[in-house]
């Protein structure tokens, strides 16, 4: 038994330097990893401010544009709403319901146009909007003030619903 202690102490003590060696290397190889961690935390933290900086950015810009979107918006409600008008004026006989009707189809055509994505697609929608409203505006301007036959009706713009 003591012959096995002998042969074990005599072993450790050849790889003592090893050992102390090893462990040297372990504390500086921790060192080493720890340095590595922290330069990729402040790294991180770093990606992490540019991100939210930029994101804060880009969030302000949408909430400047969507402001803006909703005044236009509204800009084209108030222009719908004034076209209807006109029409009455212009179409005194013609019944409530018919002038409503081209309101409502002028914010349906609003409507599509401006919650289409595709925007290839708007297009044609802005293009059709833009045809409708051409379209009451000739037939408006075509009888001014109701100066007209009471028979007569927005035959153009009646047309263009038909066609939908």
């Amino acid at each position: 038994m003591h012959e096995l202690k002998d042969y074990h102490l005599s072993w450790r003590s050849r790889r003592q330097g090893e050992f102390a060696s090893f462990k040297k290397q372990e504390k500086l190889d921790a060192q080493d990893l720890l340095i590595l961690l922290k330069k990729k935390s402040v790294q991180l933290e770093h990606e992490i401010a540019a991100m939210q900086a930029k994101n804060s950015a880009e969030l302000a810009m949408l909430k400047i544009k969507y402001k803006q979107d909703i005044q236009d918006y509204k800009q084209y409600l108030k222009a719908l709403e004034q076209f209807k008008d006109l029409i009455q004026k212009s179409y005194p006989h013609l019944p409530e319901s018919v002038a409503l009707t081209i309101h409502h189809h002028a914010k349906d055509l609003l409507n599509s146009m401006w919650e289409e994505r595709n925007v290839t697609h708007k297009r044609v929608l802005e293009l059709e909007l833009i045809q409708f409203m051409s379209s009451l505006h000739e037939d408006a301007q075509a009888y001014p003030g109701g100066s007209m036959e009471s028979t007569m009706l927005p035959a153009n713009t009646l047309r263009l619903i038909r066609s939908k």
